[in-house]
């Protein structure tokens, strides 16, 4: 593997400002940024990753291309948590195991954004239509996780039909993914006048705000390491084969479809991540049995950073062998 690509990443402003929020947590420094902040940021990322999108999709059509790609995605995101869920349940009850399995079924928006950053970097294009399968993969997944706990539980009763419209609703109008689809719609109805309307807003700040951002995570998941201690090393060594396991899949299927360079790994990306905040809050209401510690901290404090840090290009390496 060319080492020289985990180097470029690592000196990716935005990762370096991950890797400080880490330092500043492992030498007890006061930093910290105030709660509504991260919020707010969040939310910016999502309207801005998902207008794009939006608006690249507007550009090139809605092609066979782009719908297999789609269905593909879909499929990745119904197909991971279920044979996750039986690599889990070999050490974790099916609470747990039904939980973790969604988590890692769906996306992380922030790390399909840094591989973005990552390919303009390395000057290799790609097509903004990916947003689109980004927006699509969160859902699916909530909604398979809750159908093993209720297959592999003995659950029963009449507040089931209850919890059920509520974490299908979770599932959909989450905030965050409500936003991710209503501003790739709205950037595809808008198209190149919305572009121009609102570049200002939604490119010439993205990369500063993702700085921000991607700070206060460094914080965040420096203090959830300690909770993996209650797991073993069990969640540590899942929370970094998965994702290599989840990307290879991915790598050989965007192949199979013919996917550019750029586009697989997006899409490799999106196979590899795992959700640390519409699926936990999804999981949070259906699976309460389920340890919250565990299912955010393997997300966030062990997957993301190994993806932003190793994996993407890792992938990258993987896919240049095969195009």
């Amino acid at each position: 593997m060319d080492f020289s690509l985990i180097v470029s990443n690592f000196l990716n402003p935005p990762v370096l400002f991950f890797f400080l929020g880490m330092l500043a947590v492992w030498v007890k420094s006061d930093l910290d940024i105030p709660a509504p902040i991260p919020k707010l940021f969040s939310l910016y990322l999502l309207l801005s990753i998902g207008f794009k999108g939006g608006v690249e999709l507007a550009r090139s059509g809605i092609s066979q291309a782009v719908v297999i790609t789609l269905l593909a995605a879909i499929a990745m995101s119904i197909l991971v948590p279920i044979y996750t869920f039986f690599i889990l349940r070999s050490r974790l009850d099916p609470y747990n195991s039904a939980a973790i399995a969604a988590t890692y079924g769906s996306i992380s928006a922030v790390t399909f954004i840094t591989a973005g950053s990552f390919l303009d970097q390395l000057q290799i294009a790609y097509d903004g239509y990916m947003v689109a399968a980004l927006a699509l993969m969160e859902s699916p997944a909530i909604i398979i996780g809750l159908i093993l706990v209720n297959v592999f539980t003995d659950r029963s009763g009449e507040s089931e039909s209850l919890q059920w419209s509520e974490v299908l609703r979770e599932a959909f109008f989450n905030g965050s993914v409500f936003l991710l689809i209503g501003s790739v719609a709205i950037g595809f109805l808008t198209g190149e006048h919305g572009w121009q309307t609102l570049k200002p807003f939604t490119q010439d700040m993205f990369y500063g705000v993702l700085t921000f951002f991607l700070l206060d995570m460094g914080l965040v998941a420096a203090k959830r390491i300690k909770e993996l201690q209650k797991s073993g090393a069990f969640l540590v060594s899942f929370g970094v084969l998965i994702p290599m396991l989840n990307a290879t899949i991915g790598i050989f299927l965007a192949k199979a479809i013919a996917l550019s360079s750029g586009d697989a790994l997006l899409f490799a990306v999106l196979c590899a991540s795992a959700s640390y905040i519409a699926v936990p809050a999804a999981m949070r209401l259906a699976v309460p049995e389920a340890n919250p510690s565990f299912y955010i901290s393997a997300a966030l404090a062990v997957t993301f950073p190994f993806n932003i840090l190793i994996g993407i290009p890792l992938y990258e390496y993987g896919i240049t062998l095969l195009w």
